[in-house]
């Protein structure tokens, strides 16, 4: 995917620079480090390199990119594509490139393998149960009816370059898919273009580990203990392959004395309830372990494994407070 934004009016020089002016650049021995601000979280990018020259092109290039992937697929800025897409719903279609029906056959594909489960319009029941916004009561019924009938990415037309949500009330957000993407995108110019060996991607604890570190047979990685957030519960090695954990354990709402999750379960309409706190997955590209790792948490302990260990190629583990709940070679990655 190649983004050449800056001729294109979705382009945000607002956001350019708030992600540029976030950037830092550190040497460590045998590494280059950038860091920064961008999609709304922490993102931090290392490489195995003694070059100047090329770690400077790159992270030119990856700040770029980044500016130019949130500038035009980010829900919050009124400027963006998918901000059109659901001002038009229900009224006209909008123009899309090649590179936006790659994203959104992605898309497709998650939403099929899901079964549903992810579900890029599902923007009308998201912000329904919006904990940013402290609700004080819970939605009624005829709400929640009502915004699960805008939620149906399979209602969504796209065709001769155009794409259109063809109710009034039905939006885009693309937040369970758009990091993780994001990652693997930035993954595959670090091996294609910039013929990088050994690197690791961190946006937001979705993560890409390419090859080792010096002096080591693997990347490590810690998963964030859901209990005691800051501290980890276990460290995973990893190598050419992705890790990505879903929880509700920061985000969640309280209700009338009740917890209410973030994640919502699309089939119900209401905030996933099933005591899993957190599911961490491995897999081979960030965004099969994203979906994975959410799917896994909507279906619960049992059949969130199961549908783990029916990938090839995926691992993962489920914590509550009553145990851990693992896929069949999960402990191979684990380190001490």
């Amino acid at each position: 995917m190649v983004l050449k934004q800056k001729e294109s009016k979705y382009f945000n020089f607002e956001v350019e620079k708030r992600i540029r002016d976030s950037a830092e650049i550190v040497s460590e021995k045998f590494a280059k480090v950038l860091s920064f601000k961008a999609l709304g979280t922490n993102c931090k990018i290392k490489i195995i390199t003694n070059s100047n020259n090329i770690s400077s092109e790159y992270f030119n290039d990856v700040l770029y990119w980044i500016s130019c992937f949130e500038s035009r697929y980010s829900r919050f800025l009124e400027s963006s594509l998918i901000c059109e897409i659901n001002n038009q719903a229900g009224k006209n279609k909008v123009e899309i490139n090649e590179e936006d029906e790659t994203l959104f056959k992605l898309c497709d594909e998650m939403h099929f393998f899901s079964r549903g489960v992810f579900d890029p319009s599902s923007l009308p029941i998201l912000k329904l149960w919006d904990y940013k916004n402290n609700p004080s009561k819970v939605p009624g019924d005829d709400q929640i009816k009502i915004a699960l009938e805008k939620t149906n990415w399979r209602k969504v037309e796209r065709s001769n370059g155009l794409f259109y949500l063809p109710e009034e009330g039905m939006s885009l957000d693309l937040g369970g898919i758009g990091k993780e993407y994001a990652v693997d995108y930035i993954a595959q110019i670090s091996i294609q273009k910039y013929n990088f060996e050994n690197f690791i991607i961190n946006f937001g604890q979705d993560i890409y580990a390419h090859g080792k570190p010096p002096n080591k047979p693997a990347w490590h990685i810690g998963l964030e203990d859901p209990f005691n957030p800051g501290q980890c519960w276990t460290g995973l090695a990893i190598s050419n392959n992705s890790v990505a954990s879903s929880g509700d354990y920061l985000r969640y709402s309280i209700i009338d004395g009740k917890r209410y999750s973030h994640i919502i379960n699309l089939q119900t309409g209401y905030p996933v309830d099933n005591e899993c706190r957190s599911s961490s997955v491995v897999a081979k590209s960030c965004t099969m372990a994203g979906i994975l790792s959410t799917v896994s948490f909507v279906k619960g302990f049992k059949d969130g494994i199961n549908f783990i260990d029916a990938f090839f190629g995926s691992e993962g583990c489920m914590l509550s407070k009553t145990g851990k709940f693992k896929s069949k070679q999960f402990d191979q990655y684990v380190v001490n």
